[in-house]
């Protein structure tokens, strides 16, 4: 657990204001206008499907923000307990599967309907799940595309932080007296503060690239560790309904 918080809060030194800034007031609202739009529609899913509210929650933010890490943040602050341990890694695992095909496709999608850079940028920046998947989708068209999808994507895991804020603050009210959570937990305090110092230049760019690297090794470590605690049976045990709520959420 705390080697996956300080694998999330090193994701901020990726990350800069003038990045965000450079997209323009349209894509900012459109992007974060579809953040949202994805995780209410995953919560709704659930409850459609009959699962549990937290996975909706939990497969509607790790479509609408940045794949697994979102989903192992977004995990980090819900109530505890095995079924949820296991529904995050079946989260993580669907979730980096439906990353790589959508990097394949959607590439095609843009040339199919004549996208220019802008779009194909705003497209693919808003839609593929992970950060790598975006980058290499990106680049398959166009150098232009690739450095516009990976800003519109880092704007996307920005988001991060008022979304698991608002979740830790939502199933904090719902805890029993003595064991609530932070208003707003350490690794989204140093995810803020990276950005914030990142976006002043005081990080050289190779420490920006150790921090990134160091990021998805941590990350990489919360997966495995997950994978210790959960079984092949008890994933299939999970059955049909969350396999179409990602599909459908990935769709929508």
């Amino acid at each position: 657990r705390h080697v996956l918080r300080f694998g999330v809060a090193l994701l901020g030194a990726r990350i800069t204001a003038e990045q965000l800034a450079g997209l323009g007031a349209g894509s900012i609202a459109m992007v974060a206008g579809g953040v949202v739009a994805t995780i209410l529609f995953g919560a709704l899913v659930g409850r459609l499907l009959g699962r549990p509210g937290t996975e909706g929650i939990l497969t509607g933010g790790a479509v609408a923000i940045c794949g697994a890490s979102a989903a192992l943040a977004i995990s980090a602050v819900l109530p505890k307990s095995d079924a949820n341990q296991r529904f995050t890694l079946f989260t993580v695992v669907g979730v980096t599967a439906l990353s790589t095909v959508a990097m394949v496709v959607y590439p095609s999608l843009v040339k199919l309907f004549g996208l220019d850079a802008n779009a194909a940028a705003v497209f693919l920046g808003g839609t593929i799940h992970d950060v790598a998947q975006v980058v290499a989708a990106g680049y398959l068209i166009s150098p232009e595309v690739g450095d516009g999808a990976t800003f519109v994507k880092l704007f996307r895991v920005a988001m991060l932080l008022p979304v698991v804020a608002v979740v830790s603050l939502l199933f904090r009210n719902g805890a029993p007296a003595g064991k609530k959570p932070p208003v707003l937990p350490g690794f989204l305090v140093g995810f803020a503060v990276l950005v914030a110092v990142n976006s002043l230049g005081l990080i050289p760019q190779p420490v920006t690239d150790v921090a990134s690297g160091l990021s998805r090794w941590c990350l990489v470590v919360a997966i495995a560790a997950l994978g210790v605690k959960t079984s092949f049976q008890q994933l299939a045990a999970l059955g049909w309904r969350p396999v179409a709520m990602l599909a459908v959420n990935t769709v929508f």
